[in-house]
């Protein structure tokens, strides 16, 4: 994984988040010209399935904390997000809920899927493109090779000021974030499947039995 240069994490963010960091390098193409190349990545994107790191860094580059884990992508709207360690947590989204899952607190917490929690770096991988490039100014730029894509939000509320996804041809490898405080997060995906064969009912997450139940109204 790259080093981070200069770049949150409530759970949902957390387990839910891919993160960030700002590059250095400008920007090489005109925002019009970097949507549609990303359009042409995501659009034929069906599913997702890999391993990742997280790394979760202050303004000044301390490592606060790190996390590793697996996750499942399928389009439209549908996440699974398995944090294995240092603790355990689960993130899940069927399309119309999303379920955060921490074992050790027994607790569960259910939102509905509104503009705000589609916004989290993982949930926006599942949208469509069409709805990403509405959302958010695209920039291009090419970096040893790969190509990244800087997402910078047009609207207000967004739980990241800056993401910036990298992909290795036409598979997506890292993601980093930076929010309004300057922290920033950097995710690697590593053992990654493409538009392979995934279980629908990883999406569907049954409710352990005496787990706590809260839920979040919009």
């Amino acid at each position: 994984m790259r080093e981070p240069s200069n770049r949150r994490s409530p759970a949902l963010v957390l387990a839910a988040s891919a993160l960030g960091l700002t590059f250095a390098a400008p920007m090489t193409a005109w925002a019009n010209e970097a949507a549609e190349r990303l359009t042409e990545r995501l659009d034929p994107l069906e599913n997702y399935h890999a391993t990742f790191e997280q790394q979760i860094l202050d303004g000044g580059g301390e490592r606060l904390q790190s996390a590793r884990g697996e996750m499942w992508l399928s389009r439209p709207g549908m996440l699974r997000w398995e944090v294995e360690a240092p603790y355990s947590q689960t993130v899940v989204s069927d399309g119309e809920d999303v379920y955060l899952y921490d074992p050790d607190l027994e607790q569960v917490t259910v939102q509905a899927m509104d503009d705000r929690v589609t916004h989290t770096p993982a949930l926006l991988l599942s949208g469509s493109a069409d709805e990403l490039t509405a959302s958010y100014d695209v920039f291009y730029e090419q970096q040893d090779g790969d190509d990244v894509f800087t997402l910078i939000p047009t609207l207000a509320d967004t739980l990241f000021e800056e993401l910036s996804m990298v992909f290795e041809g036409q598979i997506l490898t890292e993601l980093w974030m930076m929010d309004s405080t300057g922290q920033r997060t950097a995710i690697t995906f590593s053992d990654i499947t493409r538009n392979g064969s995934i279980d629908r009912g990883l999406f569907d997450f049954q409710i352990p039995e005496g787990t706590d139940v809260i839920r979040e109204e919009l």
